[in-house]
């Protein structure tokens, strides 16, 4: 199924349950009301439903009559609502004409409701046939909001009475290039010229769209519509639903990186997809929410995450399709990031495995950590908009599907230690799952510190932390020590300054040796060790090393330079090494 065709499907989905609006409405935000009386006058100011701490009004979101998106200083007005500028001729814009937008909305309406007997829909008329923008009245924070009308008697808004939504039903003439096959429903329909936005992002854009006079789109005598033929309702149904999923408070988005992630679950049992979502969403930005819903939830993540089959768990939840969206503004239009469609089963294996690959001993402080922290620990200064473009959607990919994880990873990890020095759990663990996944490293990149392992890469690791140990014992914390200076040459070109380093060891473990002659022996029996292990045909310092060796380096770094610090058993641990 296409990813327009499983937004139509969760459109109807939830159209079923009055979750959605109808075709020709939309769920926008609006800021205030104005009041008026049988005879059309206003009665007080418009007020403004909610202000926040700051004395700004919050947008409530209602279902309006809506046609699309609006451009331009023509742009028509929006039936029975609209913004301060069309509704009362008044704009605090510079150099915008808030009166030519308030004739073109009182024209509109004057023309629609002129033959209209409706007690709410007369009072609109009269209120717009008699008001003057000079009356004013309008509080500064209400100026460009978007305004409703109710009558003073009345609890509906008036767009929202039977006898407006026939009115409705009446002036809304879509935008259409005729009837042709549409895409998704596969029968004739009428086909939209242009698509809604979708408005969610900074600015809004569009999915689906073609350059006005472009011929890079005009193929086979098809231009612009007609390459991608989609009927109203279908174009109208899919761009509903992904506004629905993209608001910050629908539950179904998480930004991770550039893109902005969209999940939803397509099941007939509304219970097993509300779950299949929120284990989803545990899994991707784990929270702390202690309501009974998500203990419940989290004991079946603990069990997902402790390996067993989801089938075991949850047998309803296994046939569950699932569909994760990843989107990212690009100029007028939205870049897809990544689309992944399976059963939940699938997706559950696939995350069991990633958990697999980013297996580490000890582990981040927080035991699953949320897939942004990651990318985050990789951006220049921990800033979010730092974060290396399309490395989270070709991440996230991998993850979805259980693909090899982006070269590009690799080479940013390598990158962001060599550059600050820092070599933290987030970043090991993301080289040891490189290392298994896409190099099949499993034995060689194990999750705990591994006395036995002979790979090259990780013992130079394991040197390197023992240097930078002895360094530390005997002189103390340094302003820079050699993990500071020579990491990043050490890890990629061993030969040009290991032999330094063993020199620089061996004065350290000379004075260590007047201040504590007992750990001098213990370090110097773990370097002897370490040296013993080596491959005796390999040159112990190489004059370079490979990405994955790199990345080995990074992990033999970590688990021995961590293990000194486990006072318990840290002396037994390269003790034994020794042995």
């Amino acid at each position: 199924m296409s990813i327009l065709a499983s937004l139509v499907r969760a459109y109807d989905r939830l159209h079923e349950h009055g979750e959605m609006p109808s075709f020709g409405y939309a769920s926008q935000g609006i800021h205030a009301c104005i009041v008026l009386d049988r005879k059309g006058i206003m009665v007080g100011s418009p007020a403004a439903f909610e202000l926040d701490k700051r004395g700004r009004p919050v947008a409530r979101l209602l279902d309006v009559p809506y046609y699309g998106g609006r451009s331009g200083t023509n742009a028509p007005p929006y039936f029975l609502w609209d913004n301060s500028a069309y509704v009362l001729g008044l704009s605090n814009k510079e150099n915008f004409d808030a009166r030519q937008r308030f004739e073109a909305f009182k024209s509109f309406h004057m023309k629609g409701l002129n033959a209209e007997t409706d007690a709410g829909l007369v009072a609109v008329r009269t209120f717009l046939m008699n008001w003057q923008p000079e009356n004013g009245g309008l509080s500064d924070e209400l100026f460009d909001r978007n305004i409703v009308f109710r009558l003073v008697e009345g609890h509906e808004f008036v767009h929202e009475s039977e006898a407006a939504k026939a009115v409705w039903t009446r002036l809304y003439i879509p935008d259409t290039i005729g009837k042709k096959i549409c895409l998704i429903s596969g029968e004739p329909k009428e086909i939209a010229r242009i698509h809604p936005p979708i408005g969610s992002f900074e600015n809004p854009a569009r999915i689906v769209s073609f350059d006005k006079d472009s011929d890079a789109f005009a193929s086979y005598g098809h231009v612009q519509a007609e390459n991608a033929p989609t009927g109203i309702v279908s174009a109208f149904a899919y761009t509903a639903a992904l506004n629905r999923f993209l608001r910050s408070d629908s539950g179904h988005r998480i930004q991770i990186g550039d893109a902005s992630t969209v999940f939803w679950a397509d099941a007939s049992d509304t219970a097993s997809a509300g779950e299949a979502e929120s284990l989803f969403q545990q899994w991707i930005s784990p929270s702390d929410d202690e309501t009974v819903a998500a203990k419940q939830v989290g004991d079946k993540l603990s069990q997902i995450r402790a390996g067993k089959p989801l089938r075991t768990i949850e047998p309803k939840l296994d046939g569950v399709r699932f569909h994760v969206l990843g989107l990212a503004p690009n100029a007028a239009r939205i870049s897809i990031r990544f689309y992944f469609e399976d059963s939940f089963g699938v997706l559950t294996r696939n995350y069991q495995r990633y958990l697999e690959d980013m297996a580490l001993e000890p582990g981040p402080r927080e035991e699953y950590p949320s897939l942004w922290k990651y990318l985050v620990d990789l951006a220049v200064l921990g800033k979010r908009e730092n974060i290396p473009p399309n490395l989270a959607g070709e991440w996230m990919r991998a993850i979805l599907y259980g693909t090899r994880y982006p070269m590009t990873l690799l080479s940013t990890v390598l990158l962001r230690i060599r550059s600050d020095g820092q070599v933290g759990a987030l970043r090991v663990a993301m080289l040891r799952a490189l290392l298994v996944r896409n190099f099949n490293l499993s034995k060689e990149a194990p999750v705990a510190l591994d006395l036995e392992n002979t790979n090259r890469g990780y013992l130079l690791g394991r040197l390197f932390a023992v240097y930078e140990r002895a360094q530390t014992a005997a002189l103390g914390d340094v302003n820079a020590s050699i993990k500071d200076k020579f990491y990043g040459s050490a890890s990629a070109q061993p030969r040009k300054v290991f032999h330094m380093l063993d020199s620089g060891s061996a004065n350290h473990l000379a004075k260590l040796g007047k201040q504590s002659p007992g750990y001098k022996v213990v370090l110097e029996r773990a370097i002897g060790a370490i040296m013993e292990t080596m491959e005796p045909a390999l040159d112990p310092f190489p004059a370079s090393l490979s990405a994955q060796e790199q990345a080995l380096f990074g992990l033999g770094y970590y688990h021995q330079r961590n293990d000194f610090f486990r006072k318990s058993s840290s002396k037994a641990a390269v003790e034994g090494n020794a042995e």
